[in-house]
């Protein structure tokens, strides 16, 4: 699928729990608390990771890290569409800044 596909749909679903936060009486996220979101599932990613060698079911651990790093990238997704950022062309910019230090060395 299509970045600026799924860039789409997650600021589609960002704006339906805001309105569905704010239509039942809930905190209507900002920026920072999709930040605090992030750090968390960072924090979740990682502690799977770590376990990842000694689990007794690998399959389902690595389902789990599966479903940690798409939490992951849609808490980047809606925190750059918070602030206004398009993600897919800063990562263009990153990609080329990262492959050009390559060359350089």
């Amino acid at each position: 699928m299509d970045f600026q596909i799924l860039a789409k749909r997650a600021r589609d679903i960002r704006q339906a729990y805001n309105e569905h936060n704010f239509r039942t009486g809930k905190k209507v996220w900002q920026t920072g608390d999709y930040v605090q979101g992030l750090v968390g599932d960072i924090g979740d990613l990682v502690k799977l990771l770590l376990h990842q060698n000694t689990a007794e079911n690998p399959q389902h651990l690595n389902q789990k890290i599966r479903h940690e790093l798409a939490d992951v990238l849609w808490s980047l997704l809606a925190i750059s569409d918070s602030l206004g950022v398009d993600l897919e062309q800063e990562l263009k910019i990153n990609l080329e800044y990262l492959e050009a230090k390559l060359l350089e060395k």
